[in-house]
C-alpha cells in the first residue's frame, strides 16, 4: 500500500513539473509575439 502512495505522488509532482514548464514555455512564445508586433508598428 506504501508503494502505491508514493508512485502515486511521484507521478502527481511529475505532472505538476511538466505542466509548469508547458505553461511557462507558452507564456514566453505569447511575450515574443508582443514583442515582434511592438516591433511591426514601430516601423
Amino acid at each position: 500500500m506504501k508503494r502505491i502512495i508514493a508512485l502515486s505522488i511521484v507521478m502527481m509532482v511529475t505532472l505538476l513539473l511538466v505542466s509548469g514548464c508547458n505553461t511557462v514555455r507558452g507564456a514566453g512564445e505569447d511575450l515574443q509575439q508582443g514583442g515582434e508586433a511592438i516591433q511591426r508598428a514601430a516601423s
